[in-house]
């Protein structure tokens, strides 16, 4: 309960000395002082308090911190109360939740809390005053527009975001990914302009730009950036793949340019002639010689001398023989112009390799750790595993639609307590075809590796003509990985040893590095071979967290593309072991799909799929699998909006204004005057629990990209949980986030309107 009138007594003298040393060590509030031995390191973070002026006063929210929680009440956890403060003076004392509606507050009051332990209180919060509506803006420093080597205008937009403490202050600072207006998917032909992250703090002072070059492509399967807390030491980095060309850009607090510097290329790369004014991307007649010199080399190829493709190319292309081996160049040159113009379009009408150009498939490869606060590089070394080639291997040219560099070039990456205490990074290559995955620890020094997963090449019996999905790779332990990789990933400790695992689509790897299992199903009658048995394959949406209350551990929610090859259009599966609870055959490309509680008089939480045309997948089904009459909601993203703990929805694509809509009571917010982002995707810059009570924020730039819009409910809530961020499931889930095709983040408990809170797990953090 809440009793604005409560007296109020000062804090002793030594109380308060107290809690100001403790401010003073920690640079955070005293309760995130300690750690579970064992447990996982966790940011520091402070109260986050906010405050924002509505038509019934000024709603005031802030953090429960993890390390506060002491149990359970029936409407929420048990913690400290809080005392609000509004300019210097106590006005209520909040008991059962983490926000305030001050119906005396104006857009001049200052506002400051404290938690009150037995009476006690035990340091106040900084002043905040209330931002003018239930939104502010984050001011932007947009990238200058460009021009392509094809004489292509581009502009720029914000695309995804992330945030991490990168000064140890205990406040989220937030990293913004600025894509060009030419940005394309890996499998679209042209020049893209370069991609720049920049990190600025909350007052929208940019610390630093990373220009990443024109040798990193634009678009949303190339460019993955984890921010955490990797080494423990309070402040966040950055990790993502550079390339040579890729450079910082500083500045003051005024705003001025004070440096700029390129990442360091290994001496070896160096020697052999790299530099950063190289530009490794093909032109259309680039791209011929780029096949001419494959060609030439076709008879060392070590396929070709191993027996398992075939020795000449024309009998590759099915055409009568007539050349010698070693190619001479002229022959070489014939054989391409047969491949571009005869045989490729003969395959696809839509193979028109003659306007190939703006690719990258060769040229370094970086994995570079940038200091969070200044952008400093702290560590490069080669990207593991590199490109190998331009897609020959990983079946680029062997499918109908030849597409040089599509499978190869697809990235994922993420974090995860391997270990079950300290951040690990993840980084991932392929998912068709060969799929790879590499986990780092950063000890502040450098990276160590973990391990290394590889599921090796798919055997084809030509690689210009065969279809490589859904075989196995060439790897004992790792083979059935290929093709059960999504367009994310997720961290969770699936089977409960205090351990995170990768879920990997249909399948998951286990903290160790090994293959915890790979998800197969019969297809059913209707489909292209009933009764055999195969895997569920990949998909776009994958969702996991404890979806059904009921049974033990967490659940893996996941949508597929197989089509008529696929055993399920929509599967619900045990995260543990793999086995499919419930799941619905579709025939068809199911591309989405969400979890919510968006009935709270149903059991459990919601899932749904979309698809075209509709069918029995794209209904909403409960925890248990009963499909429910009716429609289904949006796919786009979900948020934790509501004082109730159910789930809303954000909808709104390409050039419609994001909602944010709730299934029962319609649009809670229109955020006019924002965009979303990635198409039809229709993904906000970043939906987390970035400020105030355990309620997500929406984060969504503003139409003409000069800002990002930070949207807060103040509806008034009854319940009292601490931050998401301290949980380590969402907190990973927030940080790959911004991955590819961007999912939500999900705790790793049960977390909807019928919550158990005796069920919600306590944790204490540094």
């Amino acid at each position: 309960m809440r009793n604005p009138l409560r007296p109020y007594r000062r804090p002793t003298a030594l109380v308060a000395a107290a809690c100001a040393v403790l401010l003073t060590l920690s640079g955070s509030l005293p309760a995130t002082a300690g750690r579970r031995p064992g447990g996982p390191t966790m940011e520091r973070l402070d109260r986050g308090l906010v405050a924002a002026a509505t038509g019934d006063g000024v709603f005031v929210s802030w953090r429960l911190l993890a390390a506060e929680a002491t149990g359970a009440t029936a409407t929420g956890l048990a913690g400290p109360d809080f005392r609000v403060y509004r300019d210097g003076r106590p006005v209520a004392l909040v008991t059962d939740s983490t926000n305030w509606l001050d119906r005396d507050g104006t857009p001049t009051s200052r506002y400051r809390v404290a938690a009150v332990v037995r009476g006690r209180e035990a340091g106040r919060s900084a002043a905040v005053t209330p931002w003018a509506a239930a939104h502010r803006d984050l001011a932007l420093r947009k990238p200058a527009d460009g021009v392509t080597p094809a004489g292509q205008a581009y502009t720029y937009t914000v695309n995804d975001m992330s945030v991490g403490d990168v000064d140890g202050d205990g406040q989220y600072e937030y990293v913004v990914k600025w894509d060009p207006s030419n940005s394309k998917d890996v499998s679209q032909v042209g020049y893209t302009g370069p991609v720049h992250l920049d990190t600025y703090r909350a007052d929208g002072t940019l610390l630093y730009r990373i220009d990443l070059g024109v040798n990193i492509r634009a678009g949303a399967h190339y460019t993955q950036f984890p921010v955490y807390d990797f080494d423990g030491d309070g402040r966040a980095e950055l990790m993502l793949k550079t390339a040579p060309g890729t450079r910082v850009i500083r500045y003051d607090a005024a705003g001025r340019e004070v440096s700029r510097r390129y990442v360091t290329m290994p001496r070896a790369d160096v020697r052999a002639g790299y530099a950063h004014t190289d530009d490794y991307r093909l032109s259309a007649a680039g791209y011929r010689e780029h096949l001419v010199t494959m060609f030439r080399g076709w008879h060392a190829h070590p396929e070709v001398v191993a027996g398992r493709w075939p020795a000449t190319l024309e009998a590759a292309f099915g055409i009568a023989p007539r050349y010698a081996y070693p190619l001479s160049r002229a022959d070489a040159e014939t054989v391409v112009d047969y491949f571009i113009d005869v045989y490729a379009p003969a395959r696809s009408a839509r193979n028109n390799l003659r306007a190939f150009e703006g690719f990258i498939v060769d040229g370094p490869e970086y994995l570079t750790v940038f200091d969070g606060a200044t952008g400093r590089e702290l560590q490069t070394v080669r990207y593991r595993p590199g490109r190998h080639d331009d897609g020959l291997m990983w079946g680029d040219y062997a499918m109908p639609r030849i597409e040089p560099g599509n499978r190869v070039d697809r990235f994922l990456a993420g974090v995860a307590y391997l270990d079950g205490r300290h951040p690990s990074a993840v980084f991932a290559r392929g998912y068709y075809t060969r799929t790879t995955l590499v986990a780092y620890r950063w000890d502040g020094h450098r990276l160590r590796e973990n391990w290394y997963v590889d599921s090796g090449w798919t055997p084809m019996s030509n690689p210009f003509n065969d279809s490589p999905h859904g075989r196995d790779g060439t790897d004992p332990r790792y083979g059935t990985l290929t093709t059960q990789g999504f367009h994310s990933l997720s961290a969770a400790d699936v089977d409960g040893d205090g351990r995170q695992e990768i879920v990997y689509g249909a399948a998951t790897i286990d903290d160790d590095g090994s293959l915890l299992h790979s998800s197969f199903g019969t297809l059913p009658e209707g489909s292209a071979a009933p009764g055999q048995r195969v895997r569920l394959g990949h998909g776009d949406a994958m969702h996991v967290t404890d979806i059904d209350p009921d049974r033990p551990g967490l659940e893996s929610f996941t949508v597929h593309e197989g089509a008529t090859y696929a055993p399920y259009g929509m599967a619900m599966r045990d995260a543990a072991t793999g086995e499919v609870l419930f799941g619905t055959y579709s025939g068809r490309d199911t591309g989405r799909g969400m979890i919510g509680d968006v009935l709270p008089e149903v059991r459990g939480i919601e899932s749904w799929a979309s698809m075209p045309g509709g069918s029995e997948a794209s209904g909403l089904h409960t925890a248990t699998g009963t499909v429910l009459p009716g429609g289904v909601p949006g796919t786009n993203q979900s948020i934790r909006w509501a004082a109730d703990l159910t789930t809303q929805i954000v909808n709104g694509a390409g050039e419609v204004t994001p909602t944010i809509d709730d299934w029962r009571r319609g649009t809670l917010l229109t955020a006019a005057g924002t965009l979303t982002n990635n198409g039809t995707k229709g993904n906000p810059s970043l939906v987390a629990d970035v400020l105030g009570d355990w309620r997500e924020e929406l984060l969504a730039r503003t139409a003409d990209s000069t800002a990002v819009r930070i949207y807060l409910s103040t509806e008034v809530t009854g319940h009292k949980l601490y931050t998401l961020m301290q949980d380590p499931q969402y907190r990973v889930e927030v940080a790959r986030q911004q991955t590819t095709y961007n999912q939500p983040g999900y705790p790793g408990f049960y977390l909807a309107s019928d919550v158990n809170w005796a069920d919600v797990p306590l944790r204490a953090t540094r």
